[in-house]
């Protein structure tokens, strides 16, 4: 599930500040930047990362100042001096139409001109305290704004959960019409038949071929689980722990059900009901793509 987390600390050593993103994943992907000298703490990082976040496209952006002597960064007068000389020459190159004298601000941002300098280890590990709790700090801020979304995510979640259940109801209702209509147009039929030609139905006959309709139009069996998948669906809903992977497996054995109540049951108004579960059952998927 998407969410943010920012954080900022000092300390003796360093200043750290870490933005923390996370977008919709079925599983865990973490991608981070961070300086080259702090390359060593990159697994530390992602296992504190690991520990907290079990899905989403997580991307970390650490940006550390270092206090001490050493600022990790210098100029390579080499490389700017060469850039100088190749400038100057072309200020006299009478295709260069932009003759204007480059200054230092111009200059930098080339490459090689800024290169980042070798880091004393001590200073090195003296960062990763710090680095370790305004990780910890953003982590905290990122699990409240994704506990806010995902209170949102709840309540949608039992809102298409009740809306099933509403439509469930109505295909109890009318799940007794389906054999009645089907035996009253039956008899329409063989009405008919008999008034056409000179064959005679044996009642019997009559009685079993609506029997055996009866017994592959029964949706009994789905109402009853889809009922029950509903109640351990609003279980999981209010449980503490995590349940993402798990309400994922419930919507797609309701959707199950709902799919085979459809085909079953050849009546117009529990059809209309099973376009309202399906609908409401992709919302369903949609959101829990997002949840945890």
């Amino acid at each position: 599930m998407t969410g943010f987390g920012n954080a900022a600390q000092h300390s003796e050593a360093a200043s750290v500040s870490i933005e923390l993103k996370a977008v919709n994943n079925r599983y865990l992907k973490v991608s981070m930047r961070l300086p080259d000298y702090l390359a060593r703490f990159e697994s530390d990082v992602e296992r504190l990362i690991r520990e907290e976040i079990a899905r989403g496209s997580v991307q970390l952006s650490i940006r550390v100042r270092l206090l001490a002597e050493t600022s990790g960064y210098s100029i390579d007068t080499s490389v700017l001096h060469g850039y100088v000389r190749q400038l100057t020459a072309l200020q006299n190159d009478p295709e260069v139409t932009d003759s204007r004298v480059p200054g230092l601000s111009d200059l930098l941002p080339l490459p090689g001109v800024v290169t980042e300098a070798d880091v004393n280890p001590d200073v090195v590990e003296a960062v990763w305290p710090v680095l370790k709790s305004t990780l910890q700090e953003a982590l905290l801020h990122f699990h409240e704004f994704r506990q806010h979304e995902g209170e949102s995510m709840r309540q949608d979640l039992k809102l298409q959960c009740e809306t099933i259940a509403g439509q469930l109801e109505e295909v109890a209702t009318h799940a007794p019409d389906v054999v009645a209509e089907y035996r009253s147009r039956l008899l329409e039929r063989i009405r008919r038949a008999v008034q056409e030609t000179d064959v005679e139905i044996d009642e019997n006959d009559l009685i079993r071929e609506v029997a055996l309709f009866a017994d592959r139009c029964d949706i009994n069996e789905e109402i009853t689980r889809l009922r029950s998948h509903l109640e351990q669906f609003h279980r999981f809903l209010d449980s503490e722990r995590s349940m993402g992977r798990k309400l994922e497996f419930l919507g797609q054995e309701m959707f199950r059900e709902i799919n085979t109540i459809g085909s079953k049951a050849n009546n117009v108004t529990i059809a209309h009901s099973v376009v309202e579960m399906k609908s409401a059952i992709e919302r369903i998927r949609e959101v829990l793509q997002n949840v945890e």
